[in-house]
């Protein structure tokens, strides 16, 4: 009667309850792909010269001339090069990015000229090419010339935010609970998101996108741990890469907004609102029902479960006792003592990921692999809108070729298995960028296929490396070692715009560096014990025998085939 009251209380209905909560939950994680992303349009900066103290009346380049600046842009295709203007008094002025030189002789309107000039500062400010946008915060706040490593600043410091957020909001979670986190982070993207717009300054823009950061990502770490507790283990694979999913529409997302918008605070402002139904309705999320376990209060778990009954429409009653037979019909009370007089569980640190050699190769590995993952994806993100073309549609690429990386992902996982599917694709990675380095720049559409390729090939890496890492470490530490994976993926993202900026020295530069990490790391990974069907492990010394567990099985199944073979040679005809 126990078991047959079991199977009733599991249900045949599809479970509708957890079905909302876990569509709801990944919808707002569109919005860190949004925010994380979107100051690939927000800090560009356009084609700039210094301006004129008066009005221009004619334009000269070196091989061509206009009446207006505005018509000139297009045509001056090198920051080295310069532009000579007439202004209506008749000085003539040449014009660089960060100088400017009033000719002495203004009588002859030539490009080149051999006499006196005075160079003077640009203390009228710049004049910008519109063509492709209407303002930026470096066109509002002449974030160009000296200034112009302030602009370069505004992507790091971001992913700096996410660093910080990750390790506080992550802690926050495990102790007052996944939900008013989820509530806090969730308001806090849209409040901080819209306030960004409306910053006066460059460093209150700054601050503010710090914030905006942290509590983005935040609600990206407490929502894995939220979906994971509210789905079935044989859908927690997929659950997880749902999540990159929604991710990366979030980008996609970026690109068509910033190709609709081109005025950086209105840009932003559109942004923000995409995800605010979930705002509205994100307080009728519940709390997960293991968290309440963990903190004793049993009764907030029966009625959530009473509220998963009426929405899955499960005929009869479930008790807690059947979900959870270790507390059977204990009072809360007794539960309670019983946690008083346990002994104490030793806390672990750090340095017990290092303490074999064996854990410490793999610790290294497994480090490595989230570093490079998060490189090698915002670097393919944030210069896909320098590969040439239409740079809103690239990055819409770059998000859309993240789909179909994490569903081959999951199917790699679960029939080649984690490290199988892990290390051919970080080879690959490294392969790509060699590719692209020997492509010609003159064929931007062939640059533009293999950087997707290579997000295509990091993204199914990136993806996987968050169960994998689960998988290779014991129970006792498998949280430290997620968790320190994650700060090394956080300074992998936070290194990322610097390596993009690297581009400025040579122009293969970021690819150079991607690729030889991920050729370091798939190597290394190779090294490394497969999980696929082993169970989890317990303690350090089960964790560290994991290949050569799975060595010792194959060897006695082809000792056994040995076996058999002989047997049949030696038998009689």
């Amino acid at each position: 009667m126990h078991r047959k009251e079991k199977a009733t209380c599991s249900g045949n209905a599809p479970p509708q309850f957890q079905a909302c909560i876990y569509f709801a939950s990944i919808f707002q994680a569109i919005s860190c792909g949004i925010h994380y992303l979107a100051s690939v349009f927000i800090a560009i900066t356009p084609k700039h010269v210094c301006n004129v103290p008066g009005n221009v009346t004619s334009v000269l380049l070196a091989n061509s001339s206009s009446n207006r600046i505005e018509d000139a842009w297009e045509l001056w295709t090198s920051a080295k090069d310069y532009l000579v203007v007439q202004l209506e008094n008749g000085e003539v002025w040449e014009l660089t990015q960060c100088s400017r030189t009033r000719r002495e002789d203004a009588f002859n309107l030539t490009y080149d000229y051999e006499g006196p000039r005075s160079t003077q500062s640009c203390s009228d400010g710049f004049l910008y090419d519109q063509t492709k946008l209407e303002s930026s915060i470096v066109t509002d706040w002449d974030l160009v010339c000296e200034r112009a490593w302030l602009a370069k600043l505004a992507q790091p410091t971001f992913m700096l935010g996410v660093l910080f957020g990750a390790v506080i909001f992550g802690d926050i979670a495990d102790r007052v609970g996944r939900r008013p986190v989820m509530w806090f982070t969730s308001s806090g993207q849209f409040l901080f998101g819209v306030a960004v717009a409306f910053t006066f300054d460059y460093y209150s823009f700054v601050i503010v996108r710090f914030l905006l950061a942290m509590v983005s990502s935040g609600y990206l770490v407490v929502v894995f741990v939220y979906v994971t507790e509210y789905v079935g283990i044989k859908a927690r694979t997929w659950a997880s890469m749902h999540v990159h999913a929604a991710f990366a529409v979030g980008v996609m997302i970026v690109a068509l907004v910033g190709y609709l918008v081109r005025t950086w605070w209105i840009y932003q402002v559109c942004l923000s609102i995409t995800t605010l139904p979930f705002i509205i309705f994100c307080w009728l999320l519940p709390e997960t029902p293991f968290w309440l376990l963990s903190q004793g209060r049993h009764e907030e778990v029966e009625k959530l479960i009473n509220v998963m009954e009426k929405w899955n429409n499960i005929s009869t009653p479930c008790k807690l006792s059947e979900l959870c037979p270790t507390h059977q019909d204990e009072p809360v009370s007794e539960i309670t003592e019983k946690k008083k007089k346990a002994p104490s569980v030793k806390n672990h640190n750090l340095l017990d990921l290092f303490r074999t050699c064996t854990m410490a190769r793999r610790t290294f590995s497994i480090w490595l692999v989230w570093f490079t993952g998060s490189l090698g994806y915002y670097v393919f993100s944030l210069s896909s809108v320098n590969l040439g073309g239409n740079e809103y549609l690239n990055l819409f690429l770059s998000g859309a070729v993240e789909l179909p990386s994490y569903i081959v992902a999951c199917l790699g996982m679960d029939r080649l298995g984690r490290r199988n599917t892990l290390a051919p694709f970080l080879l690959l990675s490294a392969v790509i960028c060699g590719i692209i380095m020997v492509i010609p720049q003159d064929f931007s559409a062939l640059q533009i296929a293999a950087s997707m390729t290579g997000k295509f090939t990091i993204g199914v890496a990136f993806g996987l490396i968050y169960l994998y890492t689960a998988e290779l470490y014991p129970t006792i530490v498998r949280s430290l070692a997620v968790g320190s994976g994650s700060m090394m993926c956080r300074i992998g993202s936070v290194v990322a715009p610097f390596c993009v900026y690297l581009a400025d020295v040579w122009v293969f530069m970021p690819q150079l560096l991607v690729g030889f990490m991920a050729l370091l790391t798939g190597a290394l990974t190779l090294m490394l014990p497969e999980t696929l069907g082993e169970p989890l492990t317990s303690t350090m010394e089960e964790a560290a025998a994991l290949g050569a567990r799975r060595d010792r099985r194959a060897q006695k199944e082809e000792t056994a085939f040995s076996d058999v073979a002989l047997e049949k040679l030696e038998a009689p005809v």
